[in-house]
């Protein structure tokens, strides 16, 4: 019996270390659920390179041709035909998106009547005609002879006539004004003024105040072409400067978003206010003109002699106006006429959108956005853009469908519809999808105007993804150079110098709403980046690039003038496509708060140099937006103390997520809803527009010169009111990148 037990027991033993050692040596040490591996993945580099060798001239060049086949102003049949062409390519099966549909609001837009053209003349005392300002621009191509080309208009401006004797009123700023008020009585004159300076609304806004009854806008040769004037060979066709017919067509409007829903997203059975409670657009009626016409009239102009500053490119003396025409003009004692006649318009306009979704964290977005609507072909504004986001769809797609990649991240894609009538449709995206977009969006890119020339990179962005757009832009060759890097020609064009970087290039801030990062930075707090390539400025005085707007911004401009070989498409494709996967893939986000600490340190030292002195002798303290700043770059620097110290590939991934959260939320915290209340859609209270012209806290920096202005007790309590909106916004911040408890 015992040696039964004993040999059971060797049995039992023997079989047991069997088991051990097939337990041990039979399961593989990695044995964890493949998601393991996938959460821990960082942005793979090689794939990185794969992206940028395969972004393509010659499919941005066809891209760029096919989009601008046709005039495609919002709503119109070209417009229609644009969504059809970006759908499909987002759902080609072989190199399209997870996901593409057509969303659609119903918008308030405004147009010329077709059967009733603009007119503006010249009229004398019986009501003859003197002279009349081209209703279209002048064709030098047959595309510029479409028939879809709508004729030049201000959008919005009120239909109805206006007369009265004309005055030059330089950029039609409010001090222009003043000052012309000073010499002339403005009421019931006509003013004409030219681009810059003040906002295309604001013109006529400011105008009224005065009791002007009527408003031309004109683009000046010394602001647009270097003062070149001739279509005979100096202006296009022969170069890129604008020709003497050339008018910029532009949206009227203050406000950002559709104009009937604020706060609204724009659906069927929305509320609606009436059109004629709508603010912010011309109370008067308003017309742009071309240079041409516009030197007929401001060279006959009598009256004193324009200050020194508000003379132009034309070959003679820019007067205020009598009111109205020299003696020994043909126009003496005439008035000029407006008869406007555009009409307000409730319709359809789409986004298109498209989707490639996230592998481990489809619940965080990365958007990437630009519009699709132009003037008329706009082969510039916006097509090179748009030519640019199909080209990266079309190779990430690729590689999506084959299998060979998909993002950490959920890559959202925008293709905006209305955008040129007040960024329309990004605007009632964000209305619409407001609590969504604000918990979970890491960040988004616009790159609206790809090109507007082939000198160097122009970027504008929230301060904390300055290092991933100088990180991207290292590894994307400039273009026509394969040893000098984007970002070393950048450096040479525009640069400052950092603190903590030394001499580096010089991202600009998003502080207003030129393009569709408006609804994004200053209504959600998503932290943004707009981009583009631009022209040396040392050598031209353009504002903009000069067909701007016009009928001349047609395929055939851009591919001579602007972009030939179209290397710069390329290298904003790659640069920005580049941005696009490490925002996507980056296992911590490429987000680094100490470059928004020397921001706001910037903004501080402008703030205490301007404003400190007077603010003690009120007395209200600096100390507190002293100590916030400080605070905040205490915690930037803590946080960056972690990252640096984590093993970030070992790390928990819910740590990670804290992380990324912390860096994610950072800028909502800089919202206050309550900051600007005559400003609609503004909440960021860093980067909302200023009228100041200081580079400071905004809201702070126009309180001060209001209340500096106007000495009233209630203005210097908005000063301090303001002071402590972005103290606490600062402080609320730095609390967003500390440890949670």
């Amino acid at each position: 019996m015992i040696k039964e037990v004993v040999i059971g027991t060797l049995c039992g033993a023997v079989v047991l270390t069997i088991g051990i050692l097939i337990g041990h040596f039979g399961i593989k040490k990695n044995s964890a659920p493949a998601w393991v591996n996938e959460v821990s993945k960082d942005v793979d580099e090689n794939l990185i390179k794969q992206f940028l060798s395969e972004v393509d001239t010659v499919q941005l060049q066809e891209n760029l041709r096919e989009l601008t086949k046709v005039p495609h102003m919002a709503t119109s049949p070209g417009d229609k035909q644009t969504v059809q062409f970006v759908l499909k390519r987002w759902q080609d099966p072989e190199s399209g998106l997870d996901k593409a549909w057509q969303q659609e609001y119903k918008v308030y837009l405004s147009f010329p009547n077709p059967d009733n053209p603009n007119k503006v003349t010249v009229v004398n005392t019986s009501n003859s005609v003197l002279f009349t300002v081209r209703e279209r621009e002048k064709p030098y191509t047959p595309d510029q002879e479409d028939p879809e080309v709508v004729q030049p208009f201000a959008a919005y401006s009120p239909p109805g006539n206006a007369m009265g004797k004309l005055v030059y009123a330089n950029q039609g700023k409010p001090s222009d004004y003043h000052l012309l008020n000073q010499t002339i009585d403005l009421r019931g004159t006509i003013a004409i003024t030219r681009y810059g300076g003040a906002g295309r609304g604001a013109k006529a806004i400011n105008a009224a105040a005065f009791g002007v009854v009527g408003v031309l806008v004109y683009t000046d040769p010394l602001d647009i072409n270097d003062g070149f004037m001739s279509d005979t060979n100096e202006t296009y066709p022969h170069s890129w400067y604008l020709p003497p017919t050339g008018v910029e067509r532009g949206s009227y409007n203050k406000d950002f978003g559709d104009l009937l829903t604020p706060y609204l997203a724009a659906k069927e059975e929305t509320y609606r206010i009436s059109p004629e409670d709508i603010t912010g657009i011309p109370p008067i009626p308003t017309q742009p003109i071309g240079f041409e016409d516009a030197y007929r009239l401001i060279c006959e102009l009598d009256g004193k002699k324009a200050p020194d500053e508000w003379q132009g490119g034309f070959n003679c003396t820019y007067n205020f106006g009598g009111p109205g025409f020299k003696p020994t003009s043909s126009f003496n004692n005439s008035d000029v006429k407006l008869e406007i006649f555009n009409q307000g318009k409730i319709l359809n306009s789409s986004n298109v959108m498209g989707v490639i979704r996230g592998s481990v964290e489809p619940d965080r977005y990365v958007i990437y956005g630009n519009h699709r609507d132009s003037w008329v072909h706009g082969a510039i504004d916006p097509s090179s853009g748009t030519a640019v986001m199909l080209e990266i769809t079309r190779v990430l797609g690729r590689m999506v469908k084959q299998g060979k990649w998909r993002p950490r991240r959920s890559i959202i894609f925008g293709s905006w519809g209305a955008e040129e009538f007040g960024l329309i449709g990004s605007a009632e995206y964000t209305e619409e999808y407001f609590t969504k977009l604000s918990e979970r969006t890491v960040g988004y890119i616009n790159v609206d105007i790809s090109v507007f020339a082939n000198a160097t990179l122009s970027a504008s962005a929230m301060p904390s993804m300055q290092s991933v757009i100088f990180k991207a832009t290292k590894q994307v060759s400039a273009p026509g150079s394969d040893s000098t890097s984007v970002y070393d020609n950048w450096i040479r064009y525009s640069n400052r110098t950092s603190p903590a970087h030394g001499v580096i290039p010089r991202v600009r801030y998003l502080n207003g709403a030129g393009s569709d990062y408006a609804a994004f930075v200053h209504y959600l707090g998503i932290a943004s980046i707009d981009m583009s390539y631009t022209y040396d400025r040392s050598k031209t005085n353009a504002r903009i690039y000069p067909a701007y707007h016009t009928a001349y911004d047609t395929f055939d401009y851009a591919s001579k003038f602007i972009d030939p070989g179209f290397v710069s498409h390329q290298a904003v494709g790659r640069s920005a496509g580049n941005i696009l996967i490490r925002l996507a893939d980056s296992l911590l986000l490429p987000f680094n708060c100490n470059d928004y600490a020397e921001s706001l340190e910037d903004y501080l030292n402008t703030a205490v140099t301007l404003y400190e002195a007077q603010l003690k002798a009120k007395s209200i303290s600096m100390e507190p937006l002293k100590n916030a700043v400080a605070n905040f770059r205490r915690a930037a620097e803590q946080l960056d103390k972690v990252i640096q110290s984590s093993d970030l590939a070992n790390e928990m991934p819910l740590n990670i997520r804290k992380i990324n959260d912390q860096l994610m939320l950072m800028d909502r915290a800089f919202l206050n809803p309550l900051a600007f209340p005559d400003e609609y859609g503004f909440r960021h209270v860093i980067w909302a527009s200023s009228s100041s012209g200081k580079a400071t806290f905004p809201g702070l920096a126009d309180a001060f010169t209001q209340a500096e202005s106007s000495g009233s007790s209630t203005d210097w309590k908005k000063v301090h009111y303001h002071l402590s909106v972005v103290t606490q916004a600062i402080e609320g911040a730095a609390d967003m990148l500390n440890e949670v408890i």
